[in-house]
C-alpha cells in the first residue's frame, strides 16, 4: 500500500520533506494542510549554511536559489549619521559564510521554489489545521478543526511552526514549555522605497534601550527595502518583555502602535522606516524564539523544522536538513516507522543542540546589541578594530584552511531512486 502521510503546515520544511519522500516513494499520498486562507509567501531574507547547502545541489535547486537571492553583498554597521563602523561582506563560499550567506534570499521566494515540484503531486487543503489525534499501533487518527472530520494516516508530521499545537499534545504539555525566550521580538516588512539608494549592503543600526534597525536590499528594480526592526531585552527588563508579548498577541496594528511609540526619537533612517512600516502590506511580528524539545518523536507522530527546533539565524537551514533526513530514514527503513523515526531523531537532535548555542547563544544578542551608549561604544570599537585589521576575514582564511568549516550533519549516504 502506499504511504498515507498528512504534513501539518505548508512552509520550507513540509515542502523539502515532500520533495524527498516523493523521490523515495513516488506513489504517497500526501495531504499537506494549513490553518492560512493562502500559502504565505512572504518574510524576511533567510540563508542557507552547512549540510543545507548539499541538500540543495542535490535537489537540482542551487542554481534557480541563487538567480533569486537577495544580491546582498554583506552587512554593514552604521552610527546615527550613517556613518560606517563595520562592514562584513560575503566570503564569496558556501563552506565558511559570514553575516551574509552565499544563498541569501527571500523566505517566500525559497517557499515557491520548493513547493513547485510538488504541488501538482499533492493535496493541500487550505483554512484547516489538526484540532487532536489519536494514535494506534497501525496508524493515527486525526481530527480536523474546521470539517470536524477524522482519517487515518501512517504518519502524522507537525511542521506548524514555532507554536505547535501538534508538539503539546505529542509531549502532553503548553507548547510554551519548550519555547526558549531570547528576549528578542522583531518585527519584519516591506518599504516600498530604497532606503540603501541602490546599495547592495545591508545596514544596522543599534541605539540604547536594545533598540535595533537593519535594513536590507530588494533586488526588485522598482526599489524597494526589507526592513526588521528588533527590541532586545534583558532578562531583569521584564515590563517592557511584557509589552512587547502583550502586543504581540493583540495583532499587528498594536505592535505597529508600539514599534512607533519606541523608534520615533531613534535617529538614522528611523522616521523613514516608520513611515514606510505603515505603507507596507506584509508586515509580520514575532517572538525570537528558540525550540528546545526533548524528542523529535512519538509513535507515529513527528516533528518537523521549527516545530521541534527552531532557531534563529540558522532555522531555514535545520528545516531543509530536518526534511532530507526524515524522508531519507523512511527510505532506508521501509514500512518500520519506529526505526526510522528513531533514527531521525538520533541524526538531528544532538546536532540541533550543537546548533542552538547553549549558555553562550542565549546572551549573543544582548552582546550584539547593548542596553547603553556605553556598551554600544565598546562594541563598536570592537568591531571597527577587527574589520579595519582584516582580522575577521584572517580568521575565517586560516580557520578554512585548517579544516574549520561549517559543521554539517553525519548522516547516511541515502540509496535515493533515480529520478523518474
Amino acid at each position: 500500500m502506499p504511504l498515507n502521510i498528512l504534513i501539518s503546515g505548508s512552509g520550507i520544511a513540509g515542502a523539502l520533506f515532500s520533495f524527498w519522500l516523493l523521490r523515495a516513494h513516488p506513489d504517497a499520498n500526501i495531504t499537506i494542510v494549513e490553518r492560512d486562507p493562502a500559502l504565505r509567501l512572504t518574510g524576511a531574507s533567510v540563508d542557507i549554511r552547512s549540510s543545507a547547502v548539499d541538500i540543495i545541489k542535490r535537489m537540482g535547486a542551487e542554481e534557480e536559489i541563487r538567480r533569486q537571492s537577495t544580491q546582498e553583498e554583506g552587512m554593514q554597521l552604521v552610527d546615527v549619521d550613517g556613518r560606517e563602523i563595520a562592514t562584513f561582506r560575503a566570503t564569496g563560499r558556501s563552506d565558511v559564510q559570514s553575516m551574509t550567506s552565499e544563498y541569501e534570499i527571500f523566505r517566500g521566494e525559497l517557499a515557491k521554489i520548493f513547493l513547485n515540484p510538488i504541488t501538482d503531486r499533492v493535496k493541500l487543503i487550505f483554512n484547516e489545521s489538526v484540532d487532536h489525534f489519536e494514535q494506534h499501533d497501525d496508524g493515527v487518527d486525526v481530527t480536523f478543526t474546521k470539517s470536524k472530520q477524522m482519517k487515518k494516516y501512517d504518519l502524522l508530521v507537525a511542521a506548524d511552526g514555532l507554536g505547535s499545537r501538534i508538539r503539546g499534545k505529542m509531549l502532553n504539555t503548553s507548547p510554551q514549555e519548550q519555547l526558549h525566550d531570547e528576549g528578542v521580538h522583531v518585527a519584519y516588512f516591506t518599504i516600498k522605497e530604497d532606503l540603501l539608494q541602490g546599495g547592495r549592503l545591508a545596514k544596522g543600526f543599534s541605539d540604547v534601550g536594545g533598540r535595533a534597525l537593519y535594513l536590507r536590499p530588494d533586488p526588485d528594480p522598482a526599489g524597494r527595502t526589507r526592513a526588521i526592526f528588533m527590541n532586545i531585552t534583558t532578562k531583569g527588563d521584564i515590563e517592557m518583555k511584557e509589552r512587547l508579548n502583550k502586543t504581540l498577541r493583540e495583532g499587528n496594528e498594536s505592535y505597529m502602535n508600539l514599534m512607533e511609540e519606541l523608534f520615533q526619537d531613534m535617529g538614522w533612517l528611523a522616521p523613514e522606516t516608520l513611515k514606510g512600516m505603515r505603507q507596507s502590506d506584509d508586515f509580520y511580528c514575532s517572538l525570537f524564539g528558540q525550540i528546545r524539545s526533548p524528542k523529535l518523536q512519538d509513535g507515529r507522530v513527528v516533528l518537523l523544522g521549527d516545530a521541534g527546533y527552531a532557531t534563529p539565524g540558522f532555522g531555514t537551514s535545520l528545516a531543509i536538513i530536518g526534511g532530507y533526513v526524515l524522508a531519507g530514514e523512511l527510505l532506508n527503513h521501509p514500512g518500520d516507522f519506529k526505526t526510522a523515526l528513531k533514527g531521525y531523531e538520533d541524526i538531528l537532535l544532538p546536532f540541533v543542540k550543537h546548533t542552538q548555542g547553549g549558555t553562550i547563544g542565549d546572551y549573543a544578542m544582548q552582546l550584539l546589541n547593548p542596553q547603553t551608549q556605553w556598551g554600544i561604544k565598546i562594541r563598536n570599537t570592537i568591531l571597527w578594530f577587527v574589520t579595519r585589521t582584516k582580522l575577521d576575514q584572517m580568521a575565517m582564511t586560516v580557520g578554512a584552511k585548517l579544516g574549520f568549516t561549517e559543521k554539517k550533519v553525519p548522516m547516511p549516504d541515502y540509496p535515493w531512486p533515480a529520478k523518474s
